[in-house]
């Protein structure tokens, strides 16, 4: 048997396109954040517990950025490792190793977008390398979870994932691999509201700022692994949508889009619909919350309450003057990104999960959100850094089993989904 993957193109590793020839300044007309001195060190360490919660081989990021002499290095060391493991997936595929090839897209998708966190100057690489992501996850979900569906809309674009053993049609089915279970397997979800045929509540996941639908594999893995449906979304300004799309500070536009295009799916039941965003997607899932009724819950990690343009880093500046496409198109987004008004009318349960030690200039932490709302928990984790890639286990079960409580999910898979 032979396995193909597709119309892969793996895009040639090298330096950036330079604008003009020539590395323009700041998007405020000062220094670019970028060119700082001194910050290649700070980056690496700021992002390793982000890239290790995200799944990128910890052995692989030491090595790799090992070999950078400045952030300019990052976005085509980060993309050779990528195209490094397409090629061990077009290895695999070619042997016939199905669960094999799949991983190793998996690991491409992950290096491909890490490789478009910088707000470098060269828009339109930064979205071939989204674009590729894209397409390696589509890839990946093709060989080892053919039941996923694409999803897209005029402002999103992402994937639909349903537990293992339940069926486009709805329900459960017992699942069994001919010849026995093989490593990565999809396994069979028993008992629970599916096993009489009933649809499956389903979770819309919301990366933030410079994160994509393509980062938070873990995430999905623990709902799916509770009979949750799993939809996946790139926003306006977000992985493959963020060379179209602007970010939108009114995300329940957004979100209705989501779930209109989710409930014309079968197999899965939006009124028993949740959102879990993270970092700003945390404010995009709250101010969903508010306003977009077909929600049952929600949940915000490492989100914000209010943005405070004049005190945000220059990375974060750099980074929404970059997506929104100018400053003053930047600072007006931040100034909208604001919970006081909505917070009060979240009516549903919320979940607020903080780290102690996430401090952000210009940040005003979700502790005033869990305040504010009628009926916030606040999970914090005393240890925890910004998206708690460094404590996971501390607050990723709590928070999967609290979706499931409340979403009305008493499915359970009997083993592992498959490797992430």
């Amino acid at each position: 048997m032979r396995l193909t993957i597709g119309d892969n193109v793996p895009l040639s590793p090298g330096r950036w396109r330079l604008l003009d020839g020539r590395w323009p300044r700041g998007w405020d007309g000062g220094m670019r954040f970028l060119d700082q001195p001194d910050v290649l060190a700070p980056f690496v360490a700021g992002n390793r517990s982000r890239a290790f919660g995200a799944g990128l081989d910890p052995f692989a990021y030491e090595r790799v950025t090992g070999t950078l002499r400045s952030l300019y290095d990052w976005p085509a060391a980060f993309r050779a490792e990528g195209d490094r493991l397409l090629s061990a997936a077009e290895e695999h595929a070619g042997r016939g190793r199905a669960v094999s090839a799949g991983a190793a897209l998996r690991g491409a998708a992950r290096w491909l977008h890490f490789s478009t966190l910088l707000p470098h100057p060269d828009r339109q690489a930064t979205a071939r390398a989204a674009r590729a992501a894209d397409r390696a996850m589509h890839r990946a979900l093709a060989l080892t979870e053919p039941s996923a569906e694409r999803v897209e809309g005029a402002s999103f674009a992402g994937w639909l994932r349903r537990p293992a053993g339940a069926d486009a049609s709805g329900g459960t089915a017992d699942v069994a691999p001919a010849g026995g279970a093989v490593e990565g397997s999809a396994v069979a979800v028993r008992g629970g509201r599916g096993a009489a045929g009933e649809p499956v509540p389903v979770v819309v996941v919301v990366p933030g700022l410079d994160s994509a639908k393509e980062e938070f594999h873990a995430v999905a893995d623990a709902l799916l692994a509770r009979g949750v449906a799993v939809c996946s979304v790139d926003g306006p300004g977000q992985g493959v949508m963020a060379a179209v799309r602007a970010p939108r500070a009114d995300f329940p536009h957004v979100l209705g889009e989501v779930l209109d295009a989710v409930a014309a799916r079968p197999g899965v039941d939006v009124s028993r619909a949740g959102v879990l965003g993270l970092s700003l997607g945390g404010y995009y899932a709250s101010v969903s919350a508010a306003y977009e009724p077909r929600l049952r819950a929600a949940v915000a990690v490492s989100g914000p309450y209010r943005l405070d343009w004049d005190g945000l880093p220059l990375f974060v500046r750099d980074t929404l003057a970059g997506r929104c496409g100018s400053v003053a198109a930047a600072r007006e987004f931040a100034g909208r990104v604001d919970l006081t008004e909505a917070a009060p009318r979240i009516d549903r349960p919320l979940l607020v999960v903080e780290g102690g030690t996430d401090a952000i200039p210009g940040v005003t932490r979700g502790a005033a959100l869990a305040a504010a709302a009628p009926d916030a928990t606040l999970l914090t984790v005393p240890h925890g850094d910004h998206l708690l890639g460094n404590c996971r286990p501390d607050w990723l079960p709590r928070t999967a089993d609290w979706l499931a409580d409340r979403l009305g999910a008493s499915a359970v898979a009997t083993a592992p989904r498959r490797p992430r």
